[in-house]
């Protein structure tokens, strides 16, 4: 149990670091605006849809997953 908690103690700082490196940078440079990606603009209103990028982002994550399995 002490090594769970270990790991969810460098899980927790691993995040903390990506997030302020991505807080600061301004994000994912295009990741949002892909091609594909579903943005309407009406008057005051506004819907995003990013249907690519979460497709990339599912395939990328797949693929460390299967990665870590071997």
């Amino acid at each position: 149990m002490q090594d769970f908690g270990k790991l969810i103690f460098v899980l927790g700082i691993v995040l903390t670091i990506v997030g302020m490196l991505l807080w600061k940078t301004g994000g994912l440079g295009g990741l949002g605006r892909l091609p594909g990606d579903i943005f309407i603009q009406r008057g005051n209103s506004t819907f995003v849809f990013p249907i690519v990028t979460c497709l990339l982002i599912s395939a990328v994550l797949t693929l460390v997953m299967w990665l870590l399995r071997r």
